[in-house]
C-alpha cells in the first residue's frame, strides 16, 4: 500500500514534542494504512482498508491544575488546536496502532455512544494498573476512500457503563456501501 495521502486533512505527521531537554517521539501517531479481512464467509472473504489518523487528544489533556508558567511548558501546538501535553495520555497512545489492528477482534470490544463509535480495551496504565482505555473514532468515507479518524484516548477508572456493542465488520460494510452506520 503507497503512504498517498493526499486527501487527508488531518495531521498526517506529527512532530515531536520536546519537554526538558527530552525528545517524545509521536510517529507512532502518524497517519497509515490499516487493512481488515472479513472472512466470515470462507468462499466471500472482504477486504476493508482505512486510512487511520489521529487527533491531538489522544496525547494531549486540558488541564486547570497547571500554572500558566507550567501550562505554557506543557503546551502543544498543532495546525487548528494547541493544548497541554499529556503524560499519561501519550505513554498509552503508544498502543494505539495494535489496538487499531485489532478493531475487528473479538477481544476488542467496539461500542456505539451517542456522539461516535468509540472502542475500550483494557490496558496496563503507567502504574501497572489495569484500566478501561476508550479509544473513540470517527469513520467517513472521502475521495472513495474509507477513513478512520481517531478522535481522542483516554484512561477511563470509573468503568464502562452500559453499552451498545457493535461489530466492526457492520460499521465497515455499512460505509462501504453508503449505507447508514449502526445508532
Amino acid at each position: 500500500m503507497n503512504n498517498n495521502f493526499n486527501t487527508v486533512k488531518e495531521v498526517k505527521q506529527w512532530r515531536n514534542f520536546r519537554f526538558n531537554n527530552q525528545d517524545y517521539d509521536l510517529s507512532h501517531l502518524n497517519a497509515h494504512w490499516a487493512e481488515y479481512l472479513d472472512d466470515k464467509d470462507e468462499n466471500n472473504p472482504i477486504p476493508y482498508k482505512f486510512i487511520v489518523t489521529y487527533g491531538l487528544h489522544c496525547f494531549t489533556k486540558e488541564s486547570n491544575e497547571l500554572s500558566s508558567d507550567e501550562s505554557q511548558l506543557l503546551m502543544y501546538h498543532a495546525p487548528n488546536e494547541s493544548r497541554q501535553f499529556n503524560f499519561e495520555r501519550y505513554e498509552l497512545s503508544k498502543q494505539l496502532p495494535s489496538i487499531i489492528k485489532s478493531l475487528s477482534e473479538k477481544t476488542t470490544l467496539v461500542c456505539h455512544a451517542g456522539y461516535g463509535n468509540f472502542a475500550t480495551v483494557k490496558v496496563l496504565d503507567s502504574n501497572g494498573i489495569e484500566v478501561d482505555y476508550y479509544v473513540v473514532f470517527k469513520v467517513f468515507k472521502k475521495t472513495k476512500k474509507l477513513r478512520l479518524h481517531i478522535v481522542s484516548a483516554y484512561p477511563r477508572y470509573e468503568g464502562i457503563g452500559k453499552i451498545r456493542k457493535v461489530s466492526f465488520f457492520i460499521i465497515a460494510k455499512n460505509l462501504l456501501n453508503n449505507r447508514k452506520l449502526p445508532s
